[in-house]
């Protein structure tokens, strides 16, 4: 998680995916206040609920689209690895990252054939 420190002290990432990476590293430490502040406010919600019992453990990026340096929109397809209780878990997700004030911020998932992102145990 050393390489999301700059993103998390304020230095804005420079791609979707790099955004990606640095929220997924918050949401392991838990810093709710960067993963609202990288959320477009459109979309965002007003607070986080902690899920207690609830470790991640690891982030697969799966590919990406646009999201670069002269890009306005992007893709970031992902697999999040977590426990729960103890119990291994994946969370799935083709997020949407648009630009926002000159930085990139998560939009929110990419709703495919009726769907949200997925949530399983394994």
């Amino acid at each position: 998680m050393e390489c999301c420190g700059p993103a998390h002290r304020g230095q804005p990432p420079a791609s979707a995916e790099a955004l990606m990476r640095a929220r997924y590293s918050a949401y392991a430490r838990e810093d709710d206040a960067y993963v609202l502040a990288s959320w477009h406010p459109d979309s965002r919600p007003s607070e986080l609920a902690p899920d207690a019992g609830l470790t991640w453990v690891r982030l697969d990026v799966l590919g990406s689209s646009g999201g670069g340096l002269f890009d306005a929109e992007g893709t970031v397809e992902f697999r999040a690895h977590y426990l729960d209780q103890g119990q291994p878990g994946e969370l799935y997700e083709r997020s949407r990252f648009v630009r926002h004030d000159g930085r990139w911020v998560y939009w929110g998932p990419v709703l495919e054939h009726g769907g949200l992102a997925h949530i399983w145990p394994v």
